[in-house]
């Protein structure tokens, strides 16, 4: 089941961010459960993985997606993407944007086949490395 997030999340989600993201942003998550942003939870006996969006109204930019580690590769960020993107479509977005990690072959592969495409290479954006931004139109 996919649902927005709710404050009993918050350990939980926490707890994902923290296993699934290199460079985790807690600070982001805290407040976003109660919104403004937008935090989608895919819920299989609890939460097993989220996005996070900060709207900017006709763009939203997914700030995290993150999947517990152990239940990657199972179609659950499929999922997930799927449903954030006809949410954010339903809501009147017309752009979504991302920054992943510019040698991370995984993610990259992921998000091609939801026809995200680069549009900006940003050098030094993480600790360890560029990144890139990933655009794809509603």
């Amino acid at each position: 089941m996919i649902r927005e997030a709710r404050p009993d999340d918050a350990d939980r989600l926490g707890a994902i961010q923290t296993a699934a993201l290199d460079e985790p942003w807690p600070g982001l998550l805290d407040v976003a459960i109660d919104g403004p942003p937008l935090v989608l939870v895919t819920d299989i006996g609890g939460p097993i993985a989220y996005a996070l969006v900060v709207p900017d109204h006709p763009v939203a930019y997914v700030a995290e997606f993150a999947v517990v580690p152990a239940m990657q590769g199972q179609g659950h960020g499929t999922a997930l993407m799927t449903a954030l993107l006809e949410r954010l479509r339903a809501g009147g977005f017309e752009t979504v944007r991302l920054t992943a990690r510019e040698d991370d072959e995984r993610a990259r592969s992921f998000y091609d086949g939801f026809e995200y495409t680069v549009a900006e290479r940003i050098p030094d954006h993480y600790e360890d490395g560029d990144g890139v931004l990933l655009v794809r139109e509603l």
